[in-house]
């Protein structure tokens, strides 16, 4: 994705009737909030062993350490919105993200009142293929600097939770998309350890990354 800008929206978390947990005295206090880490989609990944542990094992691990309020992906999200806290949503294959990453993430999701997002700059070499011509050619894409990689987490304060019937998309790249239409979107670096897997290989090298 490219980074989004902060679109204004009809529907503004700002305007809308909820808890404003923006003025806490101390603006290090973690402000309430609930949480779910997000598995269904992902095909078998998520049971794959990171340090003795399944992915999403170590991931609701590190959801519950930055004192987030686990909730069952299940739960009704008519329940999430009638609680009037944000939802931080954190995704099973970026299982390592530090808890206090998170944390930070959402004291500035209630801090300003928008979507923050965790990415991660795109490392690789960007290339496009055209296949107009006989045989396809291959040519230097956009620029990487430009481009993120949605990682870990996505917060969404109480507004867009009670403005939303329902969440739009599981996936973290869909549903950022979406989101940027309709509300502010800040994004945040995620440190190294907080990058995405995409299967066994990448799963290896967050091992080794992430090794004590």
């Amino acid at each position: 994705m490219t980074p989004p800008d902060s679109p204004d929206s009809t529907d503004s978390p700002d305007s809308l009737d909820r808890p404003d947990w923006s003025d806490l005295e101390d603006e290090d206090e973690l402000p309430p909030a609930l949480g779910t880490v997000l598995e269904t989609n992902r095909g078998s990944l998520p049971f794959e062993l990171l340090h003795g542990e399944a992915l999403v094992a170590v991931a609701a691990w590190g959801l519950g350490e930055s004192g987030v309020t686990p909730v069952d992906i299940g739960t009704e999200w008519e329940g999430l919105a009638d609680s009037g806290e944000p939802v931080v949503l954190h995704d099973c294959l970026c299982p390592m993200t530090p808890a206090d990453f998170i944390a930070d993430c959402l004291r500035e999701s209630v801090r300003r009142q928008a979507v923050v997002v965790g990415v991660r700059p795109v490392t690789d070499t960007v290339k496009t293929v055209d296949g107009a011509d006989a045989l396809p050619t291959v040519r230097m894409g956009p620029d990487r600097e430009q481009l993120l990689v949605v990682t870990s987490p996505v917060v969404l304060p109480a507004g867009v939770v009670a403005a939303l019937d329902a969440l739009p998309s599981d996936d973290m790249g869909e549903l950022v998309a979406m989101l940027a239409e309709r509300f502010p979107v800040v994004t945040r670096e995620a440190p190294p350890e907080g990058r995405r897997v995409t299967g066994p290989e990448d799963v290896a090298v967050l091992e080794a990354l992430t090794a004590r």
